[in-house]
């Protein structure tokens, strides 16, 4: 069974092997010795600290509970641009027409932002591909869901997710040749490892003024806003749940930046509380076959995972003990559960 819980100071060696493997363009965990280690200190504060920092990361594991092998990472910022400025470019119409020439265009515009100050962030989401299957990635995206419903006053009522933007089988963005190149003499795979520090040195080096995307190749102008092959499958997921494309695209890669308020997402607004009773053989009932996440209530030792449920009475539900193990809960505790995908409530 697969069970996501907060990281760990012990999960450095399976962080640095997750780091690994992302690949080119996933900035916010690259193959970098230092930006692992920083990143691994940065997200143990927020589950020690007597009051929650500002700036929080809340960085999560996927655990496979028989081989205690961690398979996939997923975060949470609580709060981005409030020390460095966050930047992304806001996609626009301009029209410039003429009635004595007969001309109308509409051309479309980039213009820098700092529009999503303040929000938090979905971050840092990485299944190995060997675990690609089985829903695992929708416990490891959603499972962020349930720990925002249990946790809301460690948050912003506005919610993002910076999609990784599109590049080529080679690894080469064409967003980044069409636009960022021509301010930095450096290819995309180089610019995307300084990146992984920071973006706000792009923003600075970037043209201040709107840009005329007619005035970018024609690769650079079909990239804008398109998600890169590997995270289709999140965006997907994220917008089942209710978060939404609204024409801001990240400086670097130009890929999509969905959002939402957090209260109209679908995993938190469903989401309630029941007890749990500890049982080999549940009754069946028409509800079983439905996949639900069930998460517990305390920060340190919050888990997530998925499992069918049946009910054993009102606001009562059955669970293995397999489940009940993984979320280290005992006889009559209270968990948190809401169906996996939309559909009709338990």
């Amino acid at each position: 069974m697969m069970v996501v819980r907060p990281i760990q100071a012990n999960d450095y060696k399976a962080l640095r092997e997750l780091a690994r493997k992302t690949g080119p363009g996933f900035t916010s965990l690259q193959d970098n010795d230092e930006q692992v280690a920083a990143k691994l200190e940065a997200a143990l504060i927020p589950f020690t600290a007597q009051s929650p920092p500002k700036e929080a990361l809340y960085l999560f594991v996927m655990e496979d509970t028989e081989t205690h092998e961690v398979v996939g990472i997923c975060g949470i910022e609580s709060a981005v641009g409030l020390t460095d400025p966050w930047y992304n470019y806001r996609v626009g119409t301009l029209v410039h027409a003429s009635r004595e020439l007969k001309v109308y265009n509409q051309i479309s515009t980039l213009t820098i932002s700092n529009d999503h100050t303040g929000y938090s962030e979905l971050c840092t989401l990485f299944l190995t591909p060997e675990a690609r299957h089985s829903k695992q990635g929708s416990l490891l995206s959603k499972s962020r869901f349930m720990f925002m419903a249990e946790f809301p006053q460690r948050f912003n009522e506005h919610l993002i997710a910076e999609m990784r933007g599109y590049s080529d089988d080679k690894g080469v963005s064409p967003f980044w040749e069409g636009l960022g190149r021509h301010f930095f003499s450096l290819d995309f795979a180089e610019a995307d490892k300084i990146s992984s520090m920071g973006k706000v040195f792009i923003a600075e080096l970037m043209p201040k003024n709107t840009i005329y995307t007619n005035l970018l190749s024609k690769e650079a102008q079909n990239s804008i806003g398109k998600t890169h092959e590997a995270t289709t499958p999140a965006r997907r997921l994220l917008e089942n749940e209710g978060m939404r494309y609204t024409g801001y695209v990240d400086i670097f890669d130009g890929g999509p930046t969905l959002e939402a308020r957090v209260n109209d997402i679908r995993a938190i607004q469903e989401s309630r509380y029941v007890k749990v009773h500890i049982t080999d053989t549940p009754a069946k009932d028409k509800d079983e076959g439905e996949l639900y996440l069930i998460s517990t209530t305390k920060l340190c030792q919050f888990r997530c995972c998925m499992s069918t449920l049946t009910r054993a009475g009102n606001n009562l539900i059955n669970v293995t003990p397999d489940v009940a193990s993984a979320l280290n809960i005992i006889e009559g505790t209270t968990v948190r559960i809401v169906r996996l995908s939309s559909g009709r409530r338990f």
